[in-house]
């Protein structure tokens, strides 16, 4: 799971500068490692606004954090009749702001998301500067402050659930 994780954030970080000053969408699209999101967020309607919305934050899951999920979600989750669902669950990924690893404290903080009905808790280890980021579960970042021109995409290790 590291090795792919580790994949994922070298195929982030070794895009050319001018794919890095793409949108999320082009970004993520670039680093061939969140197909998954991708298609989630197209299956809920959401990919034109992670595209042209300014200032957020995205908290990307990548396609083994989809994969660890159990068996059959992904799927039932893109069923047009899971699209409120869906919704929610994508919306907890993404912040009405840019927030960069260097803004954080050393502390936990709870943060707005797209999903009005919940807050993230957003830890960054006093010690390590580790940030892990929590809903109903946790999820480590993996790969911090990749930059867009609408925002900064933060790489996790899972999918965050409501």
């Amino acid at each position: 799971m590291r090795l792919k994780i580790a994949a994922a954030v070298a195929a982030l970080i070794m895009l050319p500068a001018a794919a890095q000053a793409a949108n999320i969408v082009e970004t993520a699209k670039g680093a061939g490692t969140f197909g998954t999101l991708l298609a989630a967020a197209t299956a809920a309607g959401l990919a034109d606004a992670l595209a042209t919305t300014d200032n957020i934050t995205v908290f990307a899951p990548t396609d083994e954090a989809f994969a660890a999920l159990p068996a059959g979600t992904v799927e039932d989750l893109l069923k047009p009749e899971n699209k409120d669902k869906l919704v929610a669950i994508l919306t907890l990924h993404v912040l009405p702001r840019e927030l960069a690893s260097n803004q954080l404290p050393g502390r936990a903080i709870h943060v707005k998301t797209l999903n009005t009905a919940e807050r993230l808790a957003v830890t960054k280890s006093g010690t390590t500067h580790a940030v892990t980021v929590a809903a109903s579960n946790t999820a480590n970042v993996v790969s911090a402050d990749i930059k867009a021109d609408n925002g900064i995409i933060h790489v996790i290790d899972a999918v965050l659930l409501p």
